[in-house]
């Protein structure tokens, strides 16, 4: 079973509840559930591609090319970069702190704006111990662990900013996870399903946010009523949404579900992007799920439910 047939049936099943486990081969142990629709009418157990491969018109659907599905492929693991025993450059030092990005921290370096144990430093790429002091524009910094969390986020939350938070905002789904204060990268409406990422490392989210970052994230979309092939055409060439194109890496029927079901892959970090092209079509969208972010996926995150990202997905975030 691809891993995307495991994220697709995922969310066929209730909110929080988890699936029965499986073999190595991926297809369900004696005595659990019977391959086919789940009682929430899912797609079948074992083996279901989430993505159904456009079928030209008169034709029957096709089988997907796995040579040409750059995203069904095992992502690439990435070595573990060696440390530097406590020693690291100082705009990254004062970045850490949260005061700032790296970029802005070369500013105040180069204007004389930053001591290290009482001594003014403009040279960029200056190093530093952990153990110096860092006084940053009258300041002296205190560096701070990164935190980087993964959320299934359920309905009926929001990402506002609020001084005292509610129980219908975001972050109280994850207040017990750290002290540190974090903060989304990007932002969900209440009725926009699925997986967010939280972190006080400003860079990051500063990369992720920005229109030019590289990191692909794939939805689930449904809609009022079935997907016209030539829409799905459509959106694969590119529709403008306020005057300007918006391109997708991928769209394609969810495979063995009704053609109400729809898979989308593209860059853009506006989530409200992918309701926008649906609805510039007239259609309604019932309901967006954001599956996968990069290479990251909630397989065995029930929703609702958060955890820590590991160092290899941090830096495939970092480098994406």
């Amino acid at each position: 079973m691809s891993i995307f047939a495991k994220i697709f049936n995922m969310n066929n099943g209730k909110s929080g509840s988890r699936k029965p486990q499986s073999n190595r081969s991926g297809k369900p142990k004696a005595g659990g559930p019977k391959a086919g629709k789940s009682k929430a009418g899912g797609s079948k157990v074992g083996g279901a591609k989430p993505f159904q491969k456009r079928a030209s018109q008169g034709q029957g659907a096709q089988k997907p090319n796995p040579s040409a599905r750059t995203f069904d492929k095992k992502p690439k693991v990435v070595a573990t970069p060696k440390e530097d025993n406590g020693v690291m450059r100082l705009n990254k030092y004062i970045s850490n702190s949260g005061v700032c990005s790296r970029r802005d921290a070369d500013l105040y370096i180069t204007s004389g704006n930053v001591k290290v144990n009482g001594e003014v430093v403009t040279e960029l790429g200056y190093k530093v111990n952990i153990t110096d002091v860092v006084n940053f524009d009258g300041m002296v910094l205190v560096p701070e662990k990164k935190v980087y969390i993964l959320l299934n986020k359920p309905k009926g939350f929001s990402t506002i900013n609020e001084d005292v938070i509610s129980q219908e905002n975001v972050l109280s789904l994850i207040k017990n996870a750290t002290k540190s204060a974090v903060a989304p990268v990007g932002r969900m409406d209440k009725s926009t399903l699925g997986l967010m990422i939280f972190t006080n490392d400003t860079n990051l989210i500063q990369k992720l946010s920005s229109p030019e970052q590289r990191s692909s994230k794939m939805y689930q979309v449904s809609l009022d009523r079935n997907l016209k092939y030539e829409d799905l055409e459509r959106v694969q060439k590119g529709i403008y949404i306020d005057e300007k194109r918006v391109f997708v890496e991928d769209v394609a029927y969810v495979e063995n579900q009704p053609k109400t079901e729809i898979g989308i892959k593209l860059k853009a970090s506006n989530v409200k992007l992918v309701r926008a092209l649906f609805e510039s079509m007239d259609y309604n969208v019932l309901k967006v799920d954001r599956v996968m972010y990069g290479n990251i996926t909630k397989w065995n995150l029930p929703r609702g439910s958060w955890r820590f990202l590991t160092d290899d997905e941090v830096r495939s975030l970092q480098q994406g």
